[in-house]
């Protein structure tokens, strides 16, 4: 049993007696029923609701709603509906009192005819109310996603906008509901909105592809769109002629057929509206907003009985619709109404013996309530139908019966309680028993996955091979397939590379002229992933192809003996630290390459006027890099070992070079007890040096670069030497021609002569 409804039962199964009948009502049965009630046990509960209705002189109202609430609970659909029409004989039914047999009309319509149980029962015991099952219907609510869908409308993207996160939306549906990226969550703060001074830009190239690739569903986007804007400025006029051109592009789209619809329910064109919610139960037969559409086109046409039957499709497929179920309640409280107006409450003998025969005056009731019922009459009009005989509570010969007769209709079998039902999307028409076999029977009929695929459906679109070109898809920069695409917020696309690269020399987008400072601030480089994702679908063997050539570039970017970038500047040398401040585009697209390539690495040469840069030089590796809004960088790096050059070269703009890494010659024997005994004689000079400089020289040596450092045990067991000679060429006052001549020496013993001699001349010099 559905526990959802146990949890609020007892409000409904209380319905008053009058004083009257409860004297006449054992209290101890009722309270046993309504045990059964909560145990779920309806079947009892209607069965001893029956005995005390049975042993009253005068029916009480509120004792056959009771009784009429329990056989719904137990799915006794035909004898709930005796009972109700016993209790609107006495009274009038509120719409209030009739939720359980919506509830329960709908859940048989679910789970019988449409074969849903586990995913509707779950909404049904939520008891959440409407906001519950918003996320759960979605799927049938909106298209389907594909590649070419705005994830917020989920319909053609239509003036694609990409975002600084990568993601791409309708520019209609940004300006609407955008507070953060509905894909990746990217808070959008209001300069984003504002990157530029009119706000989102059209990214150029998916929308000129979506144009191409798509061009009747793209246009009639366009034209529903507009359509909604004159909508909600109340041209109706404007909106229709919109929405006309729409439909007659894309007429396979039920949301535009359903604001059509809607739009024809506003201008009171009823007919019109009815046509556009039939074609869109039919394009998808398992949408609750199709059946809801319908129902109001019909109740706003006077067709409540039609209109109910839609109702309660809407609540059986989605049973948290409370809107919908209190107008299902409404309209059928005012059919059981109808069937009893102006009519005097019939005696108790005729109630006890069957339905009320007021109730035969109504067919409505009888065809919303069981739409496949079609009795058969014979040739003589004023011969009664089977059913009015046994509603009327007459045999097959027409004498009166002693007890109550079988219910209109049976709720075991068929036609049965599936039978009451209204008819389910697309199920063909059941036949009788006597005209042949049921086609309409569950399993017959389309599964929810089948019926919610109609075809043509823009959740299939695939592009057209001949309407492919790789060349709508180049680089406007390197005329090369795009390789990690990035859209500027002027909606240019561009390689993420050639983008920076243009960046470097310029902050203006280098096709419109548009100024980026504030992108190139926030470094949003991220790439376009719709156009990845269209590349690598449809131009795989390209971008394969494409993505090869950039990675031979990097694998030679990353050669640190054939082609090394070198920085002129100024000397550095191996272990000692050497910040950069970087502003030439030509060393930002360097320094950038180094940290692309994963090697963080670049020579540091100064400069010379016949060769560009000196034959010596130290390599050095970044250790941070911080990058300014306009574009300049300061490079935090170290030295890491010293090269001699072979050959001179340039690319792209900054100079390179073919290398050979330069190491210390070792000594062993008398020669590296000589070594150890300058090494220990120069380290104690400088010590005594540094210590005898004043306080403020000194705290600016520290700041630049850092303590002296300490004497290592091994002089040769680095192949540069030991730190704290390096560490004394860059604090010595020597000219770079001095420094590159030590720097160009392979010999440790050599090198600390030299050192010796500078700390000499330094020490002897008088102070200013």
């Amino acid at each position: 049993m559905e526990t959802g409804i146990q949890t609020h039962q007892s409000s409904h199964f209380a319905h008053p007696l009058s004083n009257s009948a409860a004297a006449g009502i054992c209290p101890e049965m009722l309270e046993v029923a309504e045990e059964a009630n909560r145990a779920g046990d309806y079947n009892l509960a209607a069965e001893i609701y029956s005995s005390q209705l049975a042993d009253l002189q005068c029916l009480d109202r509120g004792l056959c709603l009771r009784k009429a609430d329990a056989l719904a609970q137990a799915g006794r659909i035909s004898e709930a509906l005796d009972s109700y029409c016993t209790a609107a004989n006495i009274g009038k039914l509120r719409p209030d009192e009739l939720r359980l047999l919506v509830e329960n009309i709908a859940r048989n319509i679910r789970e019988k005819e449409l074969n849903i149980n586990g995913k509707a029962a779950s909404f049904h015991n939520s008891g959440n109310g409407e906001d519950t099952f918003k996320t759960d219907v979605e799927a049938l609510e909106k298209e389907p996603l594909d590649l070419f869908s705005c994830p917020i409308c989920t319909f053609l993207l239509s003036e694609p906008t990409t975002l600084e996160c990568g993601h791409t939306f309708c520019k209609h549906c940004l300006e609407e509901t955008i507070k953060d990226c509905k894909q990746c969550k990217h808070k959008m703060k209001k300069k984003d909105v504002n990157i530029l001074p009119i706000g989102y830009r059209v990214n150029v190239v998916l929308s000129s592809l979506l144009d191409k690739w798509f061009d009747s569903e793209s246009k009639a986007r366009r034209h529903w769109i507009d359509g909604e804007i004159s909508r909600k400025k109340y041209d109706y006029t404007d909106a229709m002629e919109k929405y006309n051109k729409a439909v007659e592009l894309a007429p396979s789209i039920g949301l535009l057929l359903g604001q059509r619809a809607e739009l024809h329910m506003n201008t009171g064109n009823f007919s019109q509206a009815l046509q556009d919610a039939e074609s869109m139960c039919r394009l998808k037969p398992l949408w609750p907003k199709a059946h809801y559409i319908k129902a109001s086109a019909l109740s706003k046409a006077n067709r409540h009985d039609d209109a109910l039957k839609e109702y309660f499709m809407c609540v059986a497929l989605k049973p948290g619709w409370t809107t919908v179920k209190l107008e299902a309640q409404k309209v059928l409280s005012e059919l059981f109404s109808s069937v009893f107006e102006d009519c005097a409450p019939a005696p108790m003998s005729a109630l006890q013996s069957g339905p009320s025969m007021h109730l035969l005056k109504s067919p409505t009731l009888l065809s919303s309530i069981n739409p496949f019922h079609t009795p058969q009459r014979s040739a003589s009009s004023s011969q009664e139908p089977e059913f009015t005989k046994s509603f009327s509570g007459e045999g097959p010969s027409g004498s009166p019966s002693s007890k109550v007769q079988k219910p209109l209709l049976d709720a075991n079998g068929p036609p049965g309680v599936v039978s009451a039902l209204p008819a389910p999307p697309g199920a063909l028409k059941r036949k009788h028993s006597e005209d042949g076999p049921d086609l309409s029977s569950p399993s017959k009929l389309l599964r929810p996955d089948e019926a919610c695929s109609p075809s043509p459906s823009p959740n299939v679109r695939t592009v057209a091979a001949d309407l492919l070109d790789s060349g709508d898809m180049e680089c406007s920069l390197c005329m090369r397939l795009f390789y990690e695409p990035v859209a500027t917020p002027c909606g240019h696309t561009f390689c993420l590379k050639c983008l920076e690269r243009c960046l470097d020399h310029n902050p203006n987008c280098p096709l419109c002229k548009e100024n980026l400072s504030e992108y190139l601030a926030t470094r949003g480089y991220n790439k376009t992933l719709l156009m990845e994702e269209v590349l690598q679908r449809y131009l795989g063997d390209e971008l394969a192809e494409r993505k090869k050539i950039h990675e031979e570039e990097m694998k030679e970017l990353s050669n640190l003996n054939q082609e090394v970038p070198i920085f002129v500047c100024t000397m550095a040398f191996p272990t000692i630290p050497c910040p950069l401040h970087v502003f030439e585009p030509r060393y930002r697209l360097m320094i950038r390459r180094s940290m692309e390539t994963g090697t963080k690495q670049f020579g540091m040469c100064v400069a010379d006027e016949l060769k560009g840069f000196a034959d010596y030089g130290c390599m050095l590796e970044v250790r941070d890099v911080k990058f300014f809004p306009d574009g300049r960088s300061v490079v935090d790096t170290i030295g890491v070992s010293r090269f001699k050059v072979l050959s001179h070269g340039q690319r792209d703009g900054y100079n390179t070079a073919k290398i050979e890494y330069m190491e210390d010659k070792k000594v062993d024997g008398e020669e590296l007890a000589e070594l150890l005994k300058i090494y220990a004689s120069v380290y104690d000079q400088a010590s005594g040096w540094f210590t005898s400089l004043k306080d403020d020289m000194k705290s600016q040596i520290i700041s630049h670069f850092g303590e002296l450092p300490g004497k290592d045990p091994d002089p040769q067991g680095s192949p540069s030497g030991p730190a704290w000679a390096w560490w004394l060429l860059a604090v010595l006052p020597l000219d770079s021609r001095a420094q590159l001549t030590i720097l160009a020496m392979t010999s440790l013993k050599s090198r600390l002569i030299a050192i010796r001699r500078v700390l000499i001349f330094v020490t002897r010099k008088k102070p200013r």
